[in-house]
């Protein structure tokens, strides 16, 4: 018997919702990046683009464990001497709560020349209304 290996023609891709108001954020990221990867699937190769698309609502109600809200920070420089500036995440989640779960989930997925594309595929809306309703997302549950 040989190994498989999925070809780029072969690959189909399904529309998921995920809600960020079920799990926190960290089980919230793995369970996107492996959608996104298409490591669950049984045709999953590594050099090959093969996840589905992934729609995630109510980003603005998202769930952290312990002191993350004041003690985890979100750093940003300019370029010039002194320029760091910082953000708590209660900040950066009032600020824009849609930012948190796509830094997350990219720093989930491995870095190669296949990341931009799966980025691409993530779209994070923080109310529980979204523009995909017409591709009719499959609702997944994230495990607590």
């Amino acid at each position: 018997m040989k190994t498989y290996s999925q070809k780029p023609v072969e690959v189909t891709r399904k529309w998921l919702q995920v809600d960020a108001s079920e799990a926190t954020l960290g089980r919230l990221s793995t369970t996107i990046a492996k959608y996104l990867i298409g490591k669950y699937k049984p045709t999953y190769t590594a050099h090959i683009d093969g996840g589905d698309y992934v729609v995630v609502i109510n980003s603005a109600k998202l769930v952290v464990t312990g002191d993350k809200m004041t003690d985890k920070k979100y750093y940003r420089h300019s370029g010039f001497p002194g320029g760091i500036k910082e953000r708590s995440l209660k900040e950066q989640i009032e600020r824009d709560s849609t930012k948190v779960i796509i830094d997350a989930v990219r720093g989930m997925l491995p870095k190669n020349k296949l990341l931009d594309d799966r980025m691409k595929r993530l779209k994070v809306y923080p109310g529980s209304v979204h523009a995909h309703a017409s591709q009719q997302p499959v609702e997944v549950k994230v495990e607590k």
